[in-house]
């Protein structure tokens, strides 16, 4: 893998498994949007990036150029996903899936909009989770201008503690309201230090995590994966527990995949996600 400069865009050529559509849609992330061309543009740690697919690279501009120093951690490009694959597939069907779910990578992603996004997608669809954040950023994020276009960052939990809960009734989000405010004002005082849980042993985090209202194993395990970048947790939704409960039976113990069930259950939810059959 290279990573070449080219004025104000960077090129990563010769990377595998990093597939733009399976990483930025395969439900770990929500501020992501295709263009009809296929590339997507996302708001990531306050900037606005926008990312390409030519050939057998990838292309990445952002309004700051101080992004691309995280590109590294953020696309989680110095782990081998070809040598994960190989390690999960452990059995026939997880062969199919991680073959189906080549190209996921694990994003990196800003701790605090991880958890007030997973706070959100409980019992929910993606479409209308990504609705509401998007209403939640207009509302409360700060305004980007990046070319021509307006974008809005994800508000930061002190933005969202100074609210009262009848202004969040524009996010028509029903009782998970209480539950955004309530995250917004713990994380804000310092009652839940998401650094310090990020450092923490997994049931550690997941322990404090769960004492926020709203917050039960799925929706913790989506934090430690996807915002503390925990790769041996494994949230368990509907599809989760319908796959496992189908291929493994009753008693399953996503220790089989570890150090990487996080990354087992990804190419899991994505394969059956995408394949009723499965």
């Amino acid at each position: 893998m290279k990573i070449i400069t080219h004025n104000n865009e960077i090129e990563i050529a010769g990377i595998h498994d990093f597939d733009l559509v399976k990483t930025f849609e395969c439900g770990q992330c929500f501020r992501w949007d295709a263009d009809k061309n296929g590339d997507y543009t996302g708001i990531v740690f306050g900037r606005v990036v926008f990312v390409r697919c030519a050939g057998s690279s990838i292309f990445i501009t952002s309004n700051d150029n101080g992004f691309y120093s995280t590109v590294h951690d953020y696309f989680d490009l110095n782990r081998d996903y070809m040598k994960i694959r190989q390690h999960l597939s452990v059995d026939d069907f997880m062969c199919k899936a991680t073959a189906f779910g080549e190209g996921i990578r694990i994003l990196r992603q800003d701790k605090w909009e991880a958890l007030c996004s997973f706070i959100i997608s409980q019992n929910n669809n993606i479409p209308r989770i990504k609705n509401i954040i998007d209403t939640l950023c207009r509302v409360f994020g700060e305004k980007i201008v990046f070319d021509g276009k307006i974008y809005y960052t994800f508000p930061d939990a002190g933005r969202l503690a100074a609210a009262k809960i009848d202004d969040l009734a524009v996010l028509r989000c029903g009782y998970r309201a209480q539950y955004i405010l309530d995250a917004a004002i713990s994380v804000s005082t310092g009652a839940i230090d998401l650094d310090f849980l990020a450092d923490a042993s997994a049931d550690t985090a997941r322990s404090v995590l769960k004492k926020l209202r709203g917050v039960g194993d799925k929706v913790a395990d989506c934090v430690l994966l996807f915002g503390f970048h925990k790769l041996d947790a494994f949230p368990v939704d509907v599809w989760m527990k319908r796959a496992v409960e189908k291929h493994y039976g009753p008693g399953f113990d996503p220790n089989i995949f570890s150090p990487y069930a996080g990354i087992a259950q990804q190419y899991i939810f994505y394969y059956t996600r995408n394949n009723n059959s499965c």
